[in-house]
């Protein structure tokens, strides 16, 4: 149960934290440049790749897809958690690739990141790690 809980717990805080950025990227002025010029520039300019797409619509791009990525992590753990609890159980693949890839959005974090996600990820891989742990004791460790 306390597994349950946690993984629960992990995939609410990264659902949360992507559901705001989502709103952020859209219905707020918070990705918005500091530098009106550099806003300009990047509407201006396109990446190699590509003389279709500006860097400005890449960055709203990028940000949307970051948050949809991290609402998918949180809504599809929670379901499993919540609903099929022991098919993921039975999941190591599942456990562990949510694992990692928690693990490598905190890295993320340090490394380009504010505070505020970088330590809700942290929290959620916590939360994962010792639901994990929890869902692979033996049934009788605690006697």
């Amino acid at each position: 149960m306390a597994a349950q809980i946690l993984w629960i717990l992990g995939s609410a805080v990264i659902l949360i934290l992507s559901s705001a950025h989502l709103y952020f990227t859209f219905f707020s002025d918070k990705f918005s440049i500091h530098n009106p010029a550099v806003e300009q520039g990047m509407k201006n300019t396109s990446p190699k790749l590509t003389p279709k797409l500006n860097l400005w619509n890449a960055w709203i791009g990028f940000n949307a897809t970051h948050s949809s990525g991290g609402m998918f992590i949180g809504i599809i753990n929670i379901y499993l958690a919540a609903m099929q609890w022991e098919f993921l159980l039975a999941s190591l693949f599942i456990q562990l690739l949510t694992i990692t890839i928690t693990l490598f959005m905190v890295l993320l974090g340090r490394k380009y990141w504010f505070n505020t996600p970088t330590n809700g990820v942290t929290i959620s891989f916590m939360c994962y790690v010792l639901a994990f742990t929890l869902m692979h004791l033996p049934v009788d460790a605690f006697k």
